[in-house]
C-alpha cells in the first residue's frame, strides 16, 4: 500500500502563515487527486480541500480565500499553503489520495495556532 507522509506542521501565532507538503513513498501523485483534511482535538475529521490531477481545486467553506492547495508535479508534491491562520485552524492535518480501489492516508502533521 502506497504511503503519504505530510510535513511543514507546527506552531504558528494567529494571523501568520504555514505551508503543509504532502508525498508519496513508492508511487506518484501526479496522476492523482490528492484531499487535506484535518481534525481537531475531539472533533470528527473535516474536509479542508483538494486538488484534481489536472490541478482542479475546491476548498471547504471554512477555509476558502485562505487557504490554498497546489502541486508540483516536477517533484511529485502537492502543498497545502495556509494564510491568515486562526485558532480554530488548529488540528491534525491530512492528505489522502486513491491509489486504484485503495484510499491511503498519511500519518497526518500538527498545526497548532496560539499567541
Amino acid at each position: 500500500q502506497v504511503q503519504l507522509v505530510e510535513s511543514g506542521g507546527g506552531l504558528v501565532q494567529p494571523g501568520g502563515s504555514l505551508r503543509l507538503s504532502c508525498a508519496a513513498s513508492d508511487s506518484t501523485l501526479s496522476a492523482n487527486a490528492v484531499d487535506w483534511y484535518r481534525q481537531a482535538p475531539g472533533k470528527q475529521r473535516e474536509f479542508v480541500g483538494f486538488i484534481t490531477a489536472s490541478g482542479r481545486t475546491a476548498y471547504a467553506d471554512s477555509v476558502k480565500g485562505r487557504f490554498t492547495i497546489s502541486r508540483d508535479n516536477a517533484k511529485d508534491m502537492v502543498y497545502l499553503q495556509m494564510n491568515r491562520l486562526k485558532p480554530a485552524d488548529t488540528a491534525v492535518y491530512y492528505c489522502t489520495a486513491l491509489f486504484g480501489d485503495v484510499a491511503s492516508w498519511g500519518q497526518g502533521t500538527q498545526v497548532t495556532v496560539s499567541s
